[in-house]
């Protein structure tokens, strides 16, 4: 079969045309034909760092941990996926998971959910990682009907996901973006948008709740920017990040009495670890799509397996809106 290996960790030129053996079916997993799949931050991290992250696949390898394919072959164990159904997931591309930068892949079956029926593939393959990211950190957090909730970042991958699903949870959604286009991406998904080259965190805090506070703040962006999240959180509020790498002072979460909640949504494919949670949330994520309030954003660049390299250095660029998705078929 055909697929994208790279041999060497390092820019996206790494990136070359293999044939390589299909995968042969296992107990408890799933052979799938690979129709699309979409970039994540994460996979380009892989790429460029390699041996500095602790879950970077063994060389040679193949990328890539969204997927949104048709079953081909169904392991022993497996009860709930038929050969030729349609379905997503995110379940390779890491540690000694192989990615979906193939015409094939091995997966497994509790990584998988059946594809929403009314999402193409590649609207399919954008919402995996994405949104179980999203939606993990949402129920953490206690996300409920009458909140005000404020989600950083909200064209972004992860960002555009969360505040769909606040809304959806009945939530009033604020969401921050950094210009026009941004700005319309969020409103059009139902959010209010808060232009933050504009607007300070007092300001729009102000502005938005009395000065009290967002109940729950969703911050896609992190870093440093989780010291903008305490400060726009209400006392006693709830912050979710998903990109906790920074050293701060915790002075203003604590003296709020904040709670905060670090997603890392690898764990079940690192660890091997409440798989099957990754299918309820796909499934659950399908079922909510399937009734309209949930659709991921699909940037306009059209990329084919061939132009992976392309693709990761489109979504590097920041000049992606909504999810970066290639072609496999």
């Amino acid at each position: 079969m055909k697929a994208m290996v790279i041999n060497a960790f390092g820019d996206s030129s790494q990136f070359t045309a293999a044939e390589v053996s299909k995968p042969k079916v296992e107990s408890g997993h799933l052979v799938i034909k690979v129709a699309a799949t979409s970039v994540n931050t994460v996979d380009t991290m892989i790429r460029q760092m390699g041996t500095n992250l602790p879950f970077a696949p063994e060389l040679p390898a193949i990328l890539g941990m969204d997927f949104a394919g048709t079953v081909v072959e169904v392991g022993e164990g497996v009860n709930e996926f038929n050969i030729g159904d349609e379905v997503y997931g995110c379940a390779g591309g890491l540690a000694d998971l192989k990615g979906t930068l193939a015409e094939y892949m091995l997966a497994d079956a509790k990584l998988v959910a059946h594809k929403p029926k009314t999402l193409s593939m590649k609207e399919a393959a954008a919402l995996p990682l994405v949104g179980i990211t999203a939606y993990e950190g949402l129920i953490r957090a206690g996300v409920g009907e009458g909140q005000k909730v404020l989600v950083h970042g909200g064209s972004g991958g992860v960002g555009h996901i969360a505040l769909q699903l606040a809304n959806y949870f009945g939530s009033d959604v604020y969401s921050t973006g950094g210009g026009a286009e941004q700005i319309s991406v969020i409103e059009k998904l139902g959010a209010t948008g808060i232009n933050y080259r504009e607007e300070s965190v007092p300001e729009y805090v102000n502005k938005h709740t009395n000065g009290n506070g967002f109940d729950l703040v969703y911050d896609s962006v992190g870093g440093p920017n989780i010291a903008n999240s305490f400060e726009a959180a209400a006392l006693n509020g709830q912050v979710a990040t998903t990109v906790s790498l920074v050293e701060m002072d915790l002075s203003v979460a604590h003296f709020k009495g904040l709670s905060l909640h670090v997603v890392f949504m690898l764990i079940p494919m690192l660890h091997n670890y409440k798989r099957e949670e990754h299918q309820r949330i796909l499934t659950e994520l399908a079922r909510i799509a399937d009734e309209g309030k949930l659709k991921p954003i699909v940037d306009k660049a059209d990329f084919m397996l061939e132009d992976i390299g392309k693709a990761q250095d489109h979504l590097s660029s920041g000049k992606a809106i909504g999810k970066v998705v290639v072609s496999v078929i």
